[in-house]
């Protein structure tokens, strides 16, 4: 959905309802100010339940903020939020598993207490919480070290280890606050695969991360926040279809009557071996352009046609200033 514009609160909810069905988060016009700077301004958010849901921007953008209000960890000082078909996010927090971005484990504990502590914090009996969080050790291919302490442990044992402490008591949904950071290429291919067997399994997840190469694996829908504000909220696939089809064309020809056909400003690359190379955005349809080359004696040697990615999406969303502070990991004098 477009979020560019701003529709009145019915037309939001009905245009809402009808993309995504059953929600397991709304939020609607979330503000929040710390010491008279708003940190968030008027953020609209809809997760459908069972699903992938990214919050995507910069480090400052109103990611942490934003979570924070959904959970209930602070609340907002106007808008609405309903989380799990409730106004009151801690009346159902034993429903929910939570991954804040500053984690936390104590050192001397060994691992499998440590996730059963955390379980038993969301009314899981300690005893059921060991057991489940062993289990959850060895599916994820940590059983060796699930009596080890967290002190002993690498940087990305750990996380993986808090990791897992969210899922202990099994949640309908879990929140995931930056949850790839500091992992490396092996751990966060294992946090994918997690996060889709979630889903597969009815959890709905959402997730914030400055990385848009893991959103654009995992989500359906997303929400990019850029400077408090979020100007765009829908499909991942609605965001790159913001750019048209990049079109990269070889032929055998140089010139002739199907040039006309490309667009204008297609200059060719002239070929050392003869021909021409010409790289250009696709406006209409494919079949007429293919056509108008091959009965304009273009001798195609190579097509190919590549939808834009959602990393030029964001940049033409969110602008070429957040861009690149999403490339340089900070979003300078903004808040979380």
């Amino acid at each position: 959905m477009d979020m560019t514009k701003s529709p009145d609160k019915a037309e939001f909810d009905r245009a809402v309802q009808a993309d995504t069905g059953t929600l397991a988060i709304e939020a609607r016009d979330l503000v929040k100010r710390f010491d008279g700077t708003v940190a968030v301004d008027g953020v609209d958010i809809s997760v459908p339940a069972g699903t992938i849901y990214g919050i995507l921007g910069p480090n400052g953008a109103g990611k942490t903020t934003t979570l924070r209000m959904l959970l209930g960890i602070i609340d907002p000082d106007s808008g609405t939020r309903k989380v799990l078909g409730s106004e009151n996010p801690h009346a159902i927090a034993h429903r929910i598993g939570y991954l804040p971005e500053e984690r936390g484990l104590y050192p001397s504990m060994k691992a499998v207490d440590a996730i059963a502590f955390v379980g038993s914090l969301r009314g899981l009996p300690r005893a059921e919480g060991r057991e489940r969080g062993r289990k959850l050790m060895e599916d994820y291919g940590f059983g060796h070290i699930a009596d080890r302490q967290i002190r002993q442990m690498s940087k990305g044992q750990a996380q993986t280890v808090q990791l897992l402490s969210t899922l202990v008591h099994k949640p309908d949904l879990v929140v995931l606050d930056e949850p790839f950071s500091g992992l490396d290429a092996i751990s966060q291919g294992r946090l994918e695969k997690l996060i889709r067997g979630l889903a597969t399994e009815g959890t709905t997840v959402i997730f914030s991360t400055h990385v848009l190469a893991h959103a654009e694996r995992l989500c359906e829908r997303i929400a990019i926040i850029a400077g408090g504000k979020v100007p765009f909220e829908g499909l991942v696939s609605t965001a790159r279809d913001r750019l048209p089809p990049q079109v990269h064309l070889e032929t055998r020809n140089l010139d002739g009557p199907w040039r006309s056909a490309l667009p204008t400003g297609a200059e060719p690359q002239v070929k050392s071996s003869g021909g021409a190379l010409f790289d250009f955005s696709l406006t209409g349809e494919v079949e007429p352009l293919l056509a108008a080359l091959i009965e304009g004696g273009a001798g195609i040697e190579a097509l190919s046609i590549e939808r834009a990615g959602l990393h030029d999406a964001f940049v033409a969303i969110a602008g070429e200033a957040a861009a690149r502070a999403l490339e340089e990991g900070t979003a300078e004098g903004d808040v979380k």
